[in-house]
């Protein structure tokens, strides 16, 4: 999580440099997704909300459309939403957007998708039951649900010092596991898997990756450092100019890999739920 991206979002699409704790967070949810899609035979997509808090707006998905899947997204801001079109059209990669003012109703058709998510952006929705009873109209297969890890200490930091934020732009009790794993039981889907996700040698905070690991005495962790001749982002690895990012970013998966869970329930940035229809 990083409260600030609530008024910089725009800066991200004058320099695409989402910095190191984005470009693995890219990474590691690509593999997550590329796994579902497999599992399930998942061939047409619905991200909404879109907008979470990471880097650039509006590229979750960009993997899977790649992947040759038909991808939908939607947004809640008409200026974010041109440059959401902007950014996949300079990629040549293929999408469909929707402006909604907010997310009570969905404007689909039943079972239109075969999968929907979203990553970090339930706190935008106003009315989550009802949000998630749409979700479940308009979606024949999986849902997808990634939220903050809320134990997180780079979390319980960030709440902190942006408590006015959340407090004025966010429903925090969205983003509950008990709270929308409850409706989603009551509307028929079962949760299928769940666990922690995107946990690499730093916490969630808001301040450069090698900093603190130098703090540390780790910073040799990060021999390279994104500047803004050469930015770090995904957007290169989907432009084909940097065929090696995904490599690099795994290079700080240990954690990930082999942390236990009782350590990456405080040190994991997200946690994600997978939902499958019962009916």
């Amino acid at each position: 999580m990083a409260i600030p991206i609530l008024r910089n979002w725009k800066n991200y699409y004058e320099n695409p440099d989402e910095g190191l704790g984005s470009s693995y967070e890219r990474v590691i949810i690509n593999a997550k997704l590329e796994r579902i899609i497999n599992r399930f035979k998942i061939n047409s997509i619905l991200e909404s909300p879109s907008f979470g808090f990471t880097g650039v707006s509006g590229i979750n998905s960009m993997n899977l459309a790649k992947m040759g899947l038909r991808v939908t997204l939607t947004d809640h801001d008409e200026a974010r939403i041109q440059l959401i079109n902007k950014t996949w059209k300079e990629m040549n990669i293929p999408l469909k957007t929707v402006f909604l003012k907010e997310y009570s109703f969905l404007p689909f058709n039943d079972e239109e998708f075969e999968m929907s998510w979203n990553f970090s952006a339930l706190w935008f929705v106003e009315d989550l039951f009802q949000y998630l009873s749409e979700l479940t109209r308009v979606t024949s297969k999986v849902i997808l649900l990634c939220v903050p890890n809320r134990f997180g200490v780079g979390y319980l930091s960030q709440k902190y010092t942006g408590k006015d934020d959340l407090k004025k732009y966010l429903k925090e009790e969205n983003i509950l596991p008990r709270n929308f794993i409850i409706i989603m039981k009551r509307l028929k889907w079962q949760l299928v898997e769940n666990n922690f996700i995107d946990c690499p040698p730093w916490p969630d905070i808001g301040m450069p990756k090698k900093k603190f690991l130098q703090k540390f005495g780790l910073g040799y962790l990060i021999k390279e450092s994104a500047d803004p001749v050469n930015p770090l982002s995904i957007l290169d690895y989907y432009s084909e100019e940097d065929l090696e990012f995904e490599d690099k970013m795994m290079k700080y998966s240990l954690f990930e890999k082999y942390a236990p869970n009782f350590f990456k329930r405080f040190w994991a940035h997200h946690q994600f739920f997978i939902f499958q229809k019962t009916e």
